[in-house]
């Protein structure tokens, strides 16, 4: 059995070995071409933050908890303000990852919110717009009870779950918020973060989710040009999805649902080619 005195100095060890390491990477500079993949939860952002993740050079940062956590307090803040807010916090968890010289890919979707800032924080880096059909997206929601009147909790950086408003609830519509149907609100979550998503088109490259899962070396082309990656690569790594669920509204939905959700987001829905009773 180690004695305690072993154990302390093997640690001890660890830790200088980390910190050499840590201060080497920092040395060669990190790595600035950051990807951000943005969308609304459930509209494939997890898959594609992780299969962006797998790629040589690349690493997948999940959704960073701080960062998340950070986010409803920066809008309204002006963007050099959050934009070195956000680095602090990114660049401190890529340097204990040691990851700072890899691509890194960050995947929450509340980015959606403060892309304008994410993306001054970093010049060289592109987001990934992950859009869905809303309907789908509600379905998946309602299916979780995130948004639920019902549903006590928090998430994992700590933000509560209910019907309560969100911070990205347009200000004076909060008590509307609270009082609509479980079906209204999933669809007004929907059309915010898609909207928020789209805020920085030249730096943002679209992901059609139905295409990821029907054809991946159509969704992974573009991807592919504007990151500088081998479209072979990317086609593999999307082609990992074998997701069924593309249309599971209309099964799914009950057709009270579904006037609620198309009523909230039917004009995102048409801005973004998806037809209304199709």
């Amino acid at each position: 059995m180690p004695r305690l005195g072993d154990t302390v100095t093997s640690a001890v060890l660890y830790g200088r070995s980390a910190l050499r390491i840590a201060r080497r990477r920092r040395r060669l500079g990190s790595e600035e071409r950051v990807v951000f993949v943005v969308g609304s939860p459930r509209s494939g952002t997890t898959f594609t933050g992780r299969a962006l993740g797998l790629l040589p050079g690349f690493v997948d940062l999940d959704e960073v908890q701080p960062w998340k956590a950070a986010i409803p307090e920066l809008l309204g803040v002006p963007d050099e303000v959050a934009a070195a807010r956000l680095r602090r916090v990114l660049e401190r968890v890529r340097t204990l990852g040691l990851a700072r010289g890899l691509r890194g890919v960050e995947q929450t979707p509340e980015t959606s919110f403060v892309l304008h800032a994410a993306l001054r924080a970093y010049p060289e880096a592109l987001a990934v717009h992950v859009i869905r059909d809303g309907r789908d997206v509600a379905t998946s929601l309602l299916e979780r009870g995130w948004l639920s009147a019902e549903r006590a909790g928090a998430d994992d950086a700590g933000l509560p779950f209910g019907a309560h408003a969100r911070f990205w609830v347009e200000p004076g519509r909060e008590a509307e918020f609270a009082s609509v149907s479980d079906a209204t609100r999933v669809a007004w979550a929907w059309r915010r973060y898609v909207t928020a998503a789209g805020s920085v088109p030249d730096r943002t490259i679209e992901v059609r989710y139905e295409q990821l899962v029907s054809d991946p070396a159509a969704a992974a082309a573009p991807v592919a040009a504007r990151l500088g990656v081998e479209p072979a690569l990317v086609t593999a790594a999307f082609a990992e999805a074998h997701d069924t669920s593309a249309g599971r509204w209309r099964r799914d939905l009950t057709p009270e649902q579904l006037v609620d959700v198309e009523r909230e987001a039917g004009e995102a829905l048409v801005a973004l080619g998806y037809e209304l009773g199709d």
